[in-house]
Order: structure tokens, then sequence, then C-alpha cells
């Protein structure tokens, strides 16, 4: 499928027509896509750059330092080290008016890159297979765009490179070090190359669009013993295997039908050999849900259901339960400020309404402090044998998905710094 990008102004109408909004006075639509066309062979060379060198959580040392110099050759006030890695760069209007922060994440991910493509990773063990280069060179172009405008600008933009979003978490770090003032941040905008949608679609929802989530460790403990001698040990993992059984009872018999909630545990450990019955058994989970009433119960039902299957093995069950990320909300104002955005650049009936999931995200914590919009830029592309899912060691995007971020990015700023909204 090819992308469906406006390259023409829906009407004639000039500038002073009060039908046309301050930020389209500022920069057109037709004068955006040939700005955003101009940069894409650089913007595609720094993703297919940030590829090539992937860096895991808080060791995006040699992509902070680009991103930095970017940003300051662009006269932006940058600051660095903010959360162990992370940049921040506030381009100051030359007119009063709010502050909007738009965010990228840069980190990558420990999976070994299976790709044919001359940029592959150089890095052993570790992937971009989840888009945050995309998102990292997307808003260097769209910072360059935006410090062109500066002038004009009727208020502040605050451009956000977070680390370590793929765990254990940079954005809660990042509000910490007080990337949402001075000055005070009043909405925020971020963005997801999405590799459920294909290549020219954009995703928008307000309300929850992401779940929350936790990870619970069981550390179950029984007694050893001789693989011939069962009834003189509590095997513990036996005792976990009915944990993992009984785990689901909580899910499926527990909470509201109607109210989504997943209960995984993707880890165990156990044994040392064929003849030897576990004296330990370690089990490792994830507790997803987009309700917060329902979360926070969440340890309580799975410590209760593990220790009473435990004793009644005649072991024990120690829980450790972590909080991670929060359900991802979106505003409905900024929601429709996005879409409109997006319809500017995309058809209007490309602009579609995302679909919920149990993944999760900690832009989260940004959107728990200030009201935004996190949309989803379809990268897919089967003709071109783009369809693998996020993580996997054969991900990949559309590169033509850039050019329509980049618009898409500037034009949500331009519009929430217009007079109109």
């Amino acid at each position: 499928m090819e992308p469906s990008i406006r390259t023409s102004a829906p009407s004639c109408r000039s500038a002073d027509d009060p039908g046309i909004s301050a930020s389209h006075a500022l920069l057109s639509p037709e004068r955006l896509a040939e700005l955003a066309r101009e940069l894409a062979p650089g913007t595609v060379a720094r993703r297919r750059d940030f590829h090539r060198w992937p860096e895991l959580s808080f060791q995006e040392v040699r992509t902070a330092g680009i991103v930095a110099g970017e940003l300051r050759a662009l006269g932006l006030e940058v600051q660095t080290g903010l959360a162990r890695t992370g940049v921040m760069g506030t381009l100051r209007g030359g007119k009063p008016g709010p502050t909007l922060l738009v965010r990228a994440d840069m980190d990558a991910l420990p999976v070994d890159e299976r790709n044919g493509h001359d940029f592959v990773s150089q890095v052993p063990g570790v992937m971009h297979a989840c888009g945050h280069d995309a998102h990292a060179a997307m808003l260097l172009a769209a910072a360059r765009i935006l410090a062109g405008q500066r002038e004009q600008l009727p208020g502040n933009v605050r451009f956000v490179f977070q680390p370590a979003e793929e765990g254990p978490g940079g954005a809660e770090l990042m509000i910490e070090a007080g990337c949402l003032d001075h000055p005070t941040v009043d909405a925020v905008i971020g963005f997801h190359i999405w590799a459920d949608l294909p290549i020219g679609i954009i995703g928008v929802r307000s309300g929850p669009l992401m779940a929350s989530s936790d990870e619970v460790r069981l550390t179950i403990t029984g007694r050893g013993g001789h693989g011939a001698d069962p009834h003189l040990s509590v095997d513990a993992m036996l005792v976990a295997a009915h944990v993992l059984v009984g785990m689901q009872a909580i899910v499926s018999r527990e909470i509201d039908p109607l109210i989504p909630a997943v209960i995984t545990f993707g880890k165990a450990e156990s044994g040392r050999g064929h003849n030897i019955i576990a004296h330990e058994a370690i089990l490792s989970g994830t507790v997803r849900t987009f309700d917060e009433a329902v979360r926070k119960t969440m340890p309580q039902r799975i410590e209760r259901l593990a220790e009473g299957i435990a004793s009644a093995y005649g072991a024990t069950c120690k829980i450790q339960y972590s909080p991670q990320y929060p359900v991802t909300v979106c505003d409905r104002q900024m929601c429709e400020l996005v879409r409109r955005a997006a319809r500017s650049v995309v058809k209007a009936e490309d602009v579609v309404e995302a679909e919920p999931t149990m993944g999760s995200e900690d832009i989260a914590y940004f959107l728990q402090e200030r009201p935004g919009c996190y949309f989803l830029l379809g990268a897919a592309n089967p003709d071109k044998g783009i369809d693998k899912p996020h993580h996997h060691p054969e991900f990949d995007i559309d590169e033509d998905a850039l050019p329509i971020g980049v618009q898409i990015i500037v034009r949500s700023v331009l519009d929430f710094l217009a007079p109109s909204f």
C-alpha cells in the first residue's frame, strides 16, 4: 500500500482568511510537505545510523550525544544527562504562548537482529526492534523545521529524547529531572511507529490506549531430594506447575469479564538434574489491565492464591510485586488536535480509531501529569516484506512513514501553539 500523503492545500484561501488557523499562516501544508520531503534523505540516514549502533536502556550515550549536538546546532537550549542519558531541547518562540512537550524514546532491545539490509545492527545481541531509532530521527527532523519558524512561534516547544522506555522506565525519571518545568509544560504529544498499521494509516484514540504493566516474581520453596523418593520431598517444580494453572482463575473467575486483564508468567526456573527433585522454583511474569482499581487488587489476589496452593502441597511461596507503568490515557481535546493535524497530511479516512492494546508505555507518566495524545504511525508494508511485529528479530519499517510522521508532529505543534486552539 502506498502512503496517501496530501501534498496540496485543501483550499486556495489566503492566510488572512479567518477560516485558516494561525499555524497554517506560519507554515502551509504544501510547504510543510516540501520541507519534510527535502529532509527525508537525512532523516532516513539518521534513522539508519541509530539502527546500526543501537544502545540498551540507560546506555544511550552515543545516541544522546548525536541528538544533543544536532539540537545545539539549531540554537536550542539543551540539557543532557537527565535520567542518566536523556536529552532535552527547548525552542523558545519569538512570541509569548503555551509550551508543548514532544517526546521520543531512544533505547533498543536485547535482540539478535536477523535482517539482511546494509544497516543491520553492528552490536551483537542488541537491536532497534521497536522503532525507537525512527522516533528519534523524526523528532530531530521536526525540531529542524520548527527551529526555522522560531521568530513566528507563539509559544515554546520542548523536545524530550527519553532513555529506557523498554524498562525499567525513563519517563518518570525525566519528569523528576524537571522536563515539565521552566517553562511550565501545558501539554504533551508522543508517537510510535506501529507494525500493526499499514503505511499511511494513523491511529488515534482518546481515553485508555495502553494497559498498565507490573512485574511479579514468585519464589516457591519445597524440600529437595532424590527422584526415586518423592515421598520424602516437597517438589517445588510440581507446586509451581499448579500455581501456574491456578493463576489463570484470577482473570477468568475473579475479574469482571468486561474489564481486560492479563496474567502471564513467561519465565520459570527450577531444577538442576533429571533425577533431582527441585528444592526451589521461581516464576516471573507480567500483570496488565486497563482498570486502576483492578490493578491495585492484583498483588493481594496473586499472593493469596499462590500461598494457598503452595501451603496445600507443604511448600511456601514468597511474592515480589513491582508496579511498573500505569495505564496510558489520552486526552480527548489533544487527540482531536492530532487528528486534525493528521488529516492535513494523509487522507481523512486514513486517520482511524486506534485499537486499545495490552502493551504498555511509560509515556503514561507524562500523560498523568499533563493532557496529551499518543498517536500510532503505520509503518508496515507486506508488499515490501515489512510485516514483522515489534520485538521480532526481523522487525523493520517502511521508511516512507518518516516524512509522514514528521509532518504530523510539526502540524500538531503549530496547531497547539496557534491562538485558535
